[in-house]
């Protein structure tokens, strides 16, 4: 596995950026501290237009003509699934309730939705409704995951601790799949995002969103 390469990092337009997704040439980030999805142009680094979110933000998604977003509620925080037009806003009357209430990082592959429950270390396949098609293990603890090349799915792993980040891939059409390591990360990397050519992920922590590029093959 390859050690960690220098990073292409830029200053987030907001602090503690956790989700990220691109959709038609545009990145979209939801930040922790202001409970806003932000529009940004990755050439310019410029926010096209941001949108409040009914809570703070966890995963973020294109699909069909629509966002999908994690959102958070309250106390308990409690896991919510929104739909969210990028030019009209939050629909409100869209609210699902993720299953157990709980969900993060989100990916989707065609009409299926791939959601994030670290809580019980898996990985749901949902159907367009929020029902659960299957569940897939979690092999270790796990900082973001999206799909890239070939339609390959790629995930940051994390030891119990959530440090020793490493990006390889995971082959979801097995239930209990191997992580296959392919690089380091630093251990602030949360989120993942693929835009066709290059890797995305926030360094929530430091306020800062980075690029990267990863091997295609996993290190063998």
């Amino acid at each position: 596995m390859q050690t960690t390469q220098e990073l292409n990092r830029r200053p987030s337009p907001a602090t503690r950026p956790q989700p990220l997704a691109f959709r038609e040439g545009l990145m979209w980030m939801g930040s922790w501290d202001t409970d806003r999805i932000y529009a940004i142009d990755p050439q310019s680094w410029s926010v096209h237009h941001e949108i409040a979110a009914p809570g703070r933000p966890y995963g973020i998604i294109p699909y069909g003509d629509d966002l999908v977003v994690v959102v958070a509620h309250g106390e308990e925080d409690d896991r919510y699934l929104y739909h969210c037009s990028p030019e009209r806003g939050f629909d409100l009357g869209s609210k699902t309730p993720c299953p157990d209430l709980t969900g993060s990082f989100i990916a989707a592959q065609g009409s299926t939705i791939y959601l994030g429950q670290m809580h019980y270390r898996r990985i749901l396949a949902l159907k367009s409704d929020a029902t659960v098609e299957r569940e897939i293990a979690l092999p270790t603890r796990c900082a973001g995951f999206g799909f890239g090349p070939g339609g390959r799915f790629y995930m940051i792993s994390g030891d119990m601790e959530l440090e020793h980040l490493s990006f390889g891939t995971l082959d979801i059409a097995t239930d209990t799949p191997q992580f296959e390591g392919i690089r380091t990360l630093p251990d602030e990397a949360r989120s993942l995002a693929y835009d066709g050519s290059q890797w995305w992920t926030c360094l929530r922590d430091l306020n800062e969103i980075a690029s990267f590029t990863g091997n295609e093959t996993p290190a063998l």
